[in-house]
């Protein structure tokens, strides 16, 4: 089973500070000041309504419809996750057109050719983007670290258990209390 970041709704706050800690681990400064509007790219997207706030992120599908939409196999599986190979990605959004929950987008970036050895810029060019779930951040997950309300969490297998376990307690629990509905 692949890992995923799942929210609690009913915890979140809409502070945004889980999209701040998702562009702060992906750039390469970690300067919050020197970042301009453009470069502020979260790979979760929080989602307010009158009545909730919650981010939504990628949820690392076993069977990816993105990965298996990408015409350029440029969605792969990596340690227990679904991650974008930028160097093989068209930018064609396919993936985003895929994903069932609205966590794939497609971003501008600064296009780079080598020439002769030498990096140079060629205008702009779409990138898929997505939660990567700092893969190979020490700490884990920017997002889930430093949510105030501990709204967000890393779901693996062994947690996926525990709160199917939990669930099933608390149903017989219910069943016992009110009486099994038929």
């Amino acid at each position: 089973m692949n890992r995923l970041i799942v929210s609690e709704p009913s915890k979140c706050i809409g502070c945004r500070t889980c999209e701040i800690a998702c562009v702060l681990a992906h750039s390469k400064s970690n300067d919050v000041d020197a970042m301009s509007k453009k470069d502020f790219a979260p790979r979760l997207k929080l989602i307010r309504t009158l009545n909730i706030s919650t981010p939504v992120t990628c949820h690392h599908c076993d069977d990816a419809p993105c990965l298996n939409a990408c015409p350029a196999g440029a969605i792969v599986y990596r340690a227990d996750t679904v991650q974008v190979d930028q160097e093989r990605c068209i930018g064609c959004k396919t993936c985003v057109v895929a994903c069932p929950f609205g966590a794939m987008d497609v971003i501008s970036v600064p296009a780079r050719r080598a020439f002769a050895g030498v990096q140079i810029a060629n205008g702009m060019k779409a990138e898929a983007h997505k939660c990567d779930l700092c893969l190979g951040r020490d700490g884990g997950p920017a997002c889930a670290e430093v949510c105030p309300t501990k709204a967000l969490h890393v779901m693996d297998e062994a947690a996926l258990e525990t709160t199917r376990r939990l669930r099933q307690q608390r149903a017989a629990v219910e069943a016992a209390t009110f009486g099994a509905v038929a």
